[in-house]
């Protein structure tokens, strides 16, 4: 792939696959969110001028990486997350099908219900969120519609650093880095983390293989918000100075109101079988994150 489009990637996910290609392949990176040197604007909800910067481009591979990721902003703004998250994402896959290459989606845990443990790359998903249904609607476009395509579904994903990382990692690491000592954390929210340049790095072998098709891609581990927590106080050496307190999730109610399932939790299940999971343990993942991205952000 010597050319490479990558729609939406003003992210934590979009820095890291911009890192993984950019000695490799030309790049064009895209997004609505011009917040690097490397990127340049472009709407992919506008379908005619997304299709003339692609075809202008004319790339080997189409990345679609963007997506509205607040699950209650979604839930207040269906309109505009199903814009986003499923729309753009048909506009995308016509776009490949007329250049006839393949189209890369960024797919998630959140689709299911939360009902089983854990859930491997062929469960059936059941989301219980406007965000949900609408990453479920743009993965199942990909899947009928794109000619080739690879479908990389994705757990609680960290990376990007304080300047581009707005999940849970994040969140914790700002509550320390702005003085607090005391972090309340979920203990009935399960899932599987998923560091970006991990993702990153398989994504492109899994390309490199040829093998098309949907795969679940998360770090190893199955884990809980309170767990990471936890490791992430430890890795600190803060174990002394911080306390992690377990509450519930209706704790966070009025805050984080999107219905949510209570496992998120993936299996990395075709990849294994295809040979190519290279996927590392989510602590060594988060050890490495947290040194290369928050080296002084918060002292004990």
């Amino acid at each position: 792939m010597n050319r490479v489009y990558l729609a939406g990637s003003g992210g934590m996910l979009g820095q890291a696959i911009y890192e993984e290609y950019r000695e490799h392949s030309e790049l064009r990176c895209t997004d609505i969110d011009v917040n690097d040197e490397w990127l340049e604007y472009l709407d992919f909800r506008d379908f005619e001028a997304y299709r003339q910067d692609v075809r202008s481009f004319r790339p080997d591979c189409l990345f679609h990486l963007g997506a509205l990721t607040d699950l209650e902003y979604c839930e207040t703004n269906p309109d505009d997350a199903y814009a986003t998250n499923a729309l753009s994402v048909e506009n995308a896959v016509r776009i490949a099908n007329e250049l006839d290459v393949p189209v890369v989606y960024i797919g998630t845990a959140g689709i299911f219900d939360g009902g089983k443990d854990s859930y491997d790359d062929w469960d059936t998903p059941n989301p219980l969120s406007v965000y949900g249904r609408a990453k479920w609607a743009g993965e199942a476009y990909v899947e009928h519609h794109a000619r080739r395509h690879v479908i990389c579904r994705a757990g609680w994903m960290m990376g990007g650093g304080p300047r581009k990382d707005k999940k849970f990692v994040q969140k914790l690491m700002s509550q320390l880095h702005e003085g607090s000592r005391d972090l309340k954390v979920v203990n009935d929210r399960m899932g599987t983390p998923t560091y970006t340049r991990d993702f990153a790095r398989n994504l492109r072998l899994v390309l490199e293989s040829g093998w098309w098709g949907r795969y679940n891609m998360v770090c190893h581990g199955a884990t809980s918000r309170l767990e990471v927590a936890r490791e992430l106080v430890k890795q600190l050496g803060m174990q002394d100075s911080v306390t992690v307190e377990p509450v519930d999730s209706a704790f966070f109610a009025g805050v984080y109101f999107a219905p949510r399932p209570e496992s998120e939790r993936l299996i990395n299940r075709k990849l294994s079988l295809r040979g190519l999971d290279q996927m590392r343990p989510w602590p060594e993942a988060l050890a490495e994150y947290l040194q290369r991205d928050y080296a002084g952000y918060v002292s004990a």
